[in-house]
């Protein structure tokens, strides 16, 4: 089997350009004393960063908004909501929402 080099090479230099990046902060930030204040408002997020996914992902479609007549998704997403309220489990709120959209296509 031939190595090609110059394909190492990219695979190396996107290695390092993706693994800098994510333990640059992680180092950085291990060593220093965060205040209480900047912590609680870090803690917030990843909740405004999953708000956002989800709300572009079932909101819009093609860069335009869906009407919520059309949009399986949303009306999936009630319940999925609720399981992931009401039962803190990651796979029970993944059934539901598998289940949801499912059972809404098939009826729908």
């Amino acid at each position: 089997m031939e190595i090609r080099w110059d394909i190492l090479a990219i695979i190396i230099g996107a290695s390092v350009a993706t693994f800098l990046p994510r333990v640059l902060p992680l180092v950085v930030l291990s060593r220093l004393q965060i205040p209480d204040l900047a912590m609680r408002w870090l803690s917030y997020i990843p909740v405004a960063v999953m708000a956002a996914l989800l709300g572009n992902e079932l909101l819009m479609t093609d860069g335009k908004l869906t009407s919520l007549r059309d949009n399986i998704e949303l009306f999936a997403a009630l319940p999925t909501f609720l399981a992931a309220i009401f039962t803190r489990s990651l796979l029970g709120t993944i059934v539901v929402g598998v289940v949801s959209v499912m059972l809404l296509r098939l009826f729908f």
